[in-house]
Order: C-alpha cells, then structure tokens, then sequence
C-alpha cells in the first residue's frame, strides 16, 4: 500500500514509518506545521511541532530514506482545535485537545488530503491496535492512546495504521537506537503543546475579557471569594481557589460544579465529586454500537475507569457507574469498552 506517516518529530512516528516501511508500505512521511510561531512551541520535554521537532521529523526520514514534506495545518488546527479549546473553558466545560487534534487534523484534514493524493492510509505512532477493523487498547497499558482515538469512525479506522501497539515503549526506544534514529533518547511531550509553559489559566487569560463570578461553598452557600472568569476552573481543581476563608472542619475543598451563565463556580469536600451516572451526546460508534450491559467507560486519556451499564439512543447515551469516578466534567469524551475493544465514544454533557 502507498501509506503517508504522520512524523511529528518523536520516537513513536519515527518507528512506526519504519515499520510501515519494513513491511513494504510505499511510505512517504509529512510533518504538521501547527503552529504559526513553532518556535515558541517547544519548552524541554513540553510541547511539540517546534522547528525542532521538524528537523528532528526530516532527519528520521531521511535515516528511513522515505520521502519527506512538511504540510502547514497552523490555520486549520487553530480553527478546530485551539478555538473550540478555549470557547468550552469559557462555557464552563473540559475539553481534550489532544483527542479533537486526532478526530480533526490528523484523521479528518490530513486523512483527506492523503485520500485525495492516492495514499491508502495514514500511520501514526499512537499506541493502539487494529484487527480487522476493531480498534483495541494498546498491549502497553502504561501507553495505550485507544481513549483519545475513542472518536474516529470506522471508515477512518478503515485507512489508519498503529504499529506500535503491541510493543512496550522501551522497545520501541531499543529499536530506534537500533536503526540509529537521532529521537532514540527525545523525551516525550506532555500537557498541551500549544500551551507548552503547562499555564492553561494563563493562557485563556490573554484570550478571554474578565467575567467575575463568585465562589460559592456548596456546603453552606457562604461567598468565599471571588474569581475574574469561569476559564481559569475545572471540576475536581483543589489548588488556585483563591478562597478567602478556609473550611470550618479545616479539609481541603474542589471546584464541584461551574455555571458559565451566573458565573458561579461551587466548591466543596472530595467526596461531593463522585459521579455515578453521566449523560453523553454526539456519539461515535465503530461498526454498530453492540453495546452490552457489561462494558467499562473511561472519561480520561489515563484512568478514570469503571464498570457501567450503558443505554443507547439516536443522539447519546447514559452510563450507570457500578464505582463512582471522580473528577468527570462535561466537555470530557467517554470511551466504552468491551474487554480491550473500543466500542465507541460520546461527548459527556452532564453527571450526576
């Protein structure tokens, strides 16, 4: 097959366009461009798409000797991805970047783009499988990315390759050392990679006018301060309150609940954030929902986890957790498995 792999500049696309190509793909790699200042993109191990990163990408191509492009999506991801991040903020909702990157640059405008050109497939380095079609958690539970992959459909799934996702990470750091790759050692990125400083209250700051609200304690009622704008909250945040009274039994208190319209953020004890049912809209199913009674959701790229009976309609879905989850804020995706397949995904809308 003629396959384009996605190269962002890391160990895990460069070894995945290896083993596309030792398998015989026709390979041709393509770095994103994402940002319109890369430069400010990369701050140590944080972040990614700097120009750094597109060196890095042309050096494993050129290692590899695959033919290598660098395609500008820097408007695109802005206009899909960093524009939606901050408007669910200032809704009051938690989004994931990373999972709308996937569901909207990689296999929606590059998946395009690489159909239109006469490639196959896409490959990336997403530690995930796929048999016959089924998307299934990665054999490296530590690695598995199958959540933020949760919202492909089945005719993308259709043209993706993962070959990654039945190694562990250090092998995939041995075999890259092993083909004299220079990202053998790179560090993975982490947090949000255009907000490579971690500062995401910073961040939406320079975007979003002040909207003060109050902090209101969920216990009592009582005001315990006030806050310039419901973007620098999230449920389950413990630290940057700015609370201007402690408890009265002294424990430490969560944002539980943030109402964009009055600008109210609640906060209260740990225990008022278990969740034993959320409702979802906008689902994604792979091939048929086949939704049974025994599945997990997961409501985070890393745990979040819990057994739940799940009813099905047009426009969503309902989960009844048998364990509460804490922590869980519309805006997040919810991924139901069965055993270690991907069955679908939803957009959560509330929780009880």
């Amino acid at each position: 097959m003629r396959v384009l792999a996605a190269m962002s500049g890391g160990v895990d696309s460069a070894v995945a366009a290896a083993r596309a190509r030792d398998a015989g793909h026709d390979v041709v790699g393509v770095h994103l461009a994402l940002s319109a200042k890369p430069a400010t993109m990369r701050e140590g191990a944080r972040g990614c798409c700097s120009v750094e990163d597109s060196h890095d990408a042309r050096r494993c191509a050129d290692v590899l000797d695959i033919p290598f492009y660098v395609w500008d999506m820097a408007a695109r991801f802005t206009e899909d991805v960093v524009e939606p991040f901050v408007a669910e903020y200032a809704a009051g909702r938690t989004p994931n970047p990373c999972l709308r990157c996937n569901e909207k640059i990689k296999f929606s405008a590059v998946l395009d783009r690489a159909l239109a050109l006469g490639f196959d497939a896409v490959v990336t380095g997403h530690y995930a499988r796929l048999t016959d079609g089924v998307l299934r958690r990665a054999v490296d539970p530590d690695k598995d990315q199958s959540y933020v992959l949760g919202v492909l459909t089945a005719d993308q799934l259709a043209h993706a390759m993962f070959p990654l996702g039945e190694s562990p990470k250090s092998e995939v750091r041995a075999e890259a050392a092993r083909r004299g790759l220079v990202v053998a050692e790179k560090p993975d990125s982490h947090d949000i990679c255009f907000i490579p400083s971690g500062d995401t209250r910073g961040f939406l700051a320079d975007r979003l006018s002040e909207a003060p609200g109050e902090l209101v304690d969920a216990v009592s009622g009582a005001v315990l301060g006030r806050h310039s704008g419901v973007a620098g909250f999230t449920v389950g945040q413990r630290h940057g309150l700015g609370l201007q009274a402690p408890a009265a039994d002294g424990r430490p208190r969560y944002v539980l609940g943030i109402e964009p319209v009055s600008r109210q953020v609640t906060v209260g004890p740990v225990e008022e954030l278990d969740v034993h049912a959320l409702s979802a809209s906008a689902p994604v199913w792979h091939g048929g929902h086949g939704v049974t009674e025994d599945v997990v959701v997961q409501v985070r790229a890393h745990g979040g986890l819990a057994p739940a009976r799940v009813t099905v309609s047009d426009d969503g879905l309902e989960a009844a957790l048998a364990e509460p989850l804490r922590g869980v804020a519309p805006g997040q995706a919810v991924v139901v498995y069965s055993g270690d397949r991907v069955l679908g995904s939803a957009t959560i809308t509330s929780t009880r």
